[in-house]
């Protein structure tokens, strides 16, 4: 599942984007401009918007995404408590919403419902190659035609190349978004991992670029 995430709060926006994913595909978005420059690009099953943004704030956002045959299912952040905001939420198209200060398993179990609601596919794979393909929620690679199962921090190793292709990501920042603060690897560990989804996707994806980092193709 592709959400896309409108929250203005630094702190907030950091560990809603850890925790969320942890599960997910998560695109961000500082404000409106910010999530019009990412539906130039991509659909996503899902918006996450808070409503006291700067400049357009998400129910304009919404409402206007709403003219224009946007049918995204969306929930909304609101520190409003009082009754009209959410009834104009819900006139506008809102699907659900949660209340700051919110526990974060609270609003993972809003997502699980909009995603039953809605029927929103989960169990798509990520092509890679021509023969090979991966699904994240599933933690499994399909290449020709044989099932490779994959642990959580193989997973998301995986998923953080496919999200910055092209790009020199450098052993620290792998391990700062990747692992706890708590549990860094070493760069032992990072390798072994780096080993093992060079052995089932190809070693020509993931290039070594010595002492800087790695490059994902």
């Amino acid at each position: 599942m592709k959400i896309l995430l409108m929250e203005d709060d630094a702190v907030l926006s950091d560990i809603l984007l850890d925790f969320l994913r942890e599960t997910w595909s998560v695109d961000y978005a500082f404000n409106a401009q910010e999530v019009y420059e990412h539906l130039e690009t991509k659909e996503y099953d899902l918006f996450i918007f808070d409503i006291n943004v700067l400049g357009q704030n998400g129910l304009e956002l919404l409402e206007e995404l709403r003219s224009f045959n946007n049918t995204t299912p969306t929930i909304f952040i609101t520190a409003y408590r009082d009754t009209e905001s959410l009834k104009k939420a819900f006139e506008i198209g809102a699907n659900d919403y949660i209340k700051k200060p919110f526990e974060l398993e609270e609003l993972s179990a809003r997502i699980y419902n909009t995603k039953r609601l809605f029927n929103i596919e989960t169990d798509k794979y990520i092509q890679i190659a021509q023969n090979i393909t991966f699904n994240k929620e599933k933690k499994k690679i399909l290449k020709d035609k044989k099932e490779f199962s994959l642990t959580n921090k193989d997973t998301l190793l995986l998923a953080y190349f496919l999200n910055n292709k092209n790009r020199l990501i450098s052993n620290e920042e792998l391990s700062q978004n990747i692992w706890d603060f708590e549990s860094q690897p070493s760069n032992a560990t990072l390798r072994s991992h780096i080993r093992t989804l060079r052995e089932i996707i190809g070693k020509e994806k993931i290039i070594t670029i010595r002492g800087e980092g790695y490059l994902y193709e």
